[in-house]
């Protein structure tokens, strides 16, 4: 297998950010609460310019395989002492081999460096099995269904 080079996106890689969000909300659209036809119509994602800006607070990371961009997760710091991962999204044909769990995992490890005792917490939608039981794998536990649309679940180290 290929090996897989986790980090967080530089500045000059917000094109390619960008080009795998979009990807993403294409594939997979009832995995995300955007849809693909209302991004496109977007001139600059917010993360793209977080990207650029390169904050603590709103990251995105990305899995590389060689020097292609498999794999993408973003966190954003709230305003009390929690955080959300948002946009996770593993290609198709890289889907399968752990690169979920290692990207997610290294997202926290950030977040938890940079933000001493904050709580992680994510959202994922019902019926997105993969999703969730891969969550559940790496430690989050569900906290509330807020609707049928969404399942609340937060990091228990």
């Amino acid at each position: 297998m290929t090996s897989i080079n986790y980090r967080k996106l530089l500045p000059n890689e917000s094109r390619i950010y960008r080009a795998i969000r979009l990807e993403s909300l294409e594939k997979f659209p009832e995995a995300f609460g955007a849809t693909y036809q209302e991004a496109l119509s977007i001139e600059k994602f917010r993360m793209e310019s977080d990207i650029e800006e390169q904050t603590p607070e709103r990251f995105v990371y990305g899995a590389f395989a060689q020097d292609e961009l498999v794999s993408i997760c973003t966190f954003v710091k709230n305003e009390s002492s929690t955080g959300s991962i948002y946009q996770m999204y593993v290609k198709r044909e890289f889907q399968g081999k752990n690169i979920g769990k290692g990207l997610i995992e290294a997202v926290i490890a950030e977040a938890c460096q940079n933000f001493n005792g904050i709580e992680i917490i994510l959202e994922v939608a019902p019926g997105n099995s993969k999703a969730y039981n891969l969550y559940r794998k790496i430690g989050f536990q569900e906290v509330t269904r807020t609707s049928s649309e969404e399942i609340r679940m937060k990091y228990i180290p």
